[in-house]
């Protein structure tokens, strides 16, 4: 072992993927902070449409790991497929500057640019994403694994850092209102123009110092061709290549089209959303079909699959961080914070404010509690992270249930619904790439990430959904009793708008009915709210259940 691991218990070559992946989710979370934003207020879109467009785009973001995954596996190795994603994000988010630079004299153009932008960034972070993540895994040898979870959580600590420094640095310069809270739509160039660079920094810092720390113990580069692999790199009795026959490649085709067909006809979703469940679940058959896989391995898998599904659902809660619960900040929300009236898309900043403070705290109660052998699976500490994010919006539920139309939510409520989904997030996203990073046969590492990222994909295309019920808040009663409509009594439909009054309310991107989830009409933001916390809740007792049989297919792994 290098004489770094030694003193510090980690290689230096952590803290190499650790600034890396930090640069790469300022530019993520910082975009992330205002693009609804500028949707609605600089690209004249619906609230609905937007949370759409939002959600399609994260699940799609997700998604593409599965191809980057499969690219790096097999031909390009982690680190060139790391540096193209890295630079194509870039471009990206530079597409997005130029669309925010033009809007106000080209509007088709200025969505032209944006759709390229989305479709570039979604790509380059297929690229990124797994492999980064894989290489992390890749640092410790087989005997070191049991430090994954405490070096998943130090990195983890890197991507909220980032996260924090892109939600205030992008905020700052991007989403600007002067003192009559009237907001500068000109100014979101800005902030995805830091986002740009911030990239081009994260890319830089890992094609400089990769050669040097990114190393295994002796001292030799990890993440090169896959042609260049050593028998040294797996473990004993371990197949070095996947086998997948002709005809388990002609069956996951078929089940493909005939999955994407019913998501899309039957359950009614769009295409995107419709690629991102049937590509999920085909992908999955396809590993498992894998004749060269043993029983152990096989198994090991499965738990994986059987996690990720959980993990679905709180990712569909927690990414109401940059639609529903950003628009709620915009408009119903006093956001006067010591004086200060911060601006609504920076609200989210305290998630990643609070993970770089709790990071190392529950890296050291791992740690603590594995010495005592009392440490929980990491299966029973995903369900602990489902059962916090359950709680955290029963709370904020029971705080606007008696708002009204008119009143405001304290933004202490925010904060403390941050502080409890960030301790949630710490007992559950990075244990799961812990989790993939410990039962993956290295033939299958980074696209069995790959497979893990699309519970991501899946949950973000879940809030999308969930996102575009949220009920009309406060700011839509005034701005339709500023145009002499009552739309309380709309929504009760004990008022009949007329033709005119319905263009009106359509004009200002007011709708004239209340959501529906599961055949069930939501009429309040309690009852939007109260959504998360059963899916979220139930998913947690299912999970915790479960953990005992999925302890027995781990085989010895925790």
């Amino acid at each position: 072992m290098s004489e770094a691991a030694v003193k510090t218990g980690h290689p230096k070559g952590l803290w190499v993927l650790f600034g890396t992946e930090m640069w790469e989710r300022f530019n993520f979370y910082g975009m992330r902070a205002i693009l609804t934003l500028f949707l609605v207020n600089s690209l004249m879109m619906k609230e609905e449409d937007a949370s759409l467009i939002y959600g399609g785009f994260l699940g799609l973001c997700y998604l593409t790991p599965m191809l980057g995954g499969f690219v790096a596996d097999r031909f390009f190795g982690n680190r060139n497929c790391i540096l193209l994603g890295g630079l194509m994000m870039a471009i990206g988010q530079f597409l997005l500057f130029a669309s925010a630079s033009i809007f106000g004299t080209n509007l088709s153009l200025a969505n032209t640019l944006m759709w390229s932008a989305l479709g570039i960034i979604i790509f380059g972070n297929g690229f990124f994403k797994p492999n980064i993540s894989s290489m992390v895994g890749s640092l410790y040898p087989k005997q070191e694994k049991s430090k994954l979870d405490t070096a998943f959580t130090i990195f983890y600590m890197g991507i909220n850092l980032g996260a924090f420094l892109g939600q205030l640095i992008c905020p700052i310069v991007g989403d600007v209102k002067d003192n009559a809270g009237i907001r500068d739509i000109h100014a979101f160039k800005w902030g995805f123009l830091a986002a740009s660079v911030a990239m081009l920094i994260g890319t830089a810092i890992f094609y400089m110092l990769k050669n040097k720390y990114v190393v295994t113990p002796e001292g030799r580069p990890l993440g090169g061709l896959p042609s260049k692999n050593e028998a040294s790199d797996f473990e004993e009795g371990e197949s070095q290549k996947a086998v997948f026959s002709q005809t388990a490649l002609i069956i996951a085709g078929v089940v493909f089209l005939a999955l994407g067909a019913i998501i899309h006809f039957v359950f009614d979703q769009n295409l995107i959303y419709t690629l991102i469940y049937s590509s999920g679940l085909t992908l999955a058959g396809l590993i498992v079909s894998d004749t060269s896989l043993t029983k152990v391995e096989r198994d090991r898998i499965f738990v994986i699959y059987i996690v990720a599904f959980f993990i679905i659902f709180f990712w569909a809660a927690f990414e109401q961080a940059g639609s529903s619960l950003t628009f709620i900040a915009d408009n119903q929300t006093d956001r006067n914070f010591f004086g200060w009236n911060m601006p609504p898309s920076m609200v989210q900043i305290f998630n990643g404010l609070f993970v770089v403070a709790f990071a190392i705290p529950f890296s050291m109660l791992w740690d603590y509690l594995r010495s005592k052998g009392r440490e929980p699976i990491s299966p029973m500490k995903q369900a602990f992270g489902l059962a916090l994010i359950a709680l955290s919006y029963f709370i904020i539920a029971h705080n606007v249930k008696d708002l009204g139309n008119n009143g405001l939510l304290a933004i202490k409520w925010l904060i403390l619904l941050y502080l409890i989904q960030t301790c949630a997030e710490l007992c559950l996203s990075p244990i799961g790439l812990s989790l993939v990073g410990k039962l993956s046969p290295k033939r299958f590492s980074s696209l069995l990430y790959g497979v893990f990222f699309l519970s991501n994909a899946s949950g973000y295309a879940l809030a999308g959904t969930l996102g575009s019920i949220m009920p009309a808040t406060g700011d839509k009663f005034i701005k339709a009793k500023e145009l002499g409509i009552d739309l309380q009594g709309v929504l009760d439909k004990t008022v009949v708008p007329t033709a005119e009054q319905l263009k009106l309310l359509a004009a200002n991107q007011i709708s004239d009915h209340n959501p529906i989830f599961a055949g069930f009409e939501i009429h309040n933001l309690y009852e939007f709210f109260m959504v998360f916390v059963i899916l979220c809740g139930i998913a947690a007792i299912i999970l915790a259940f479960l953990t005992p049989k999925l302890k027995k297919m781990m085989h010895g792994i925790r």
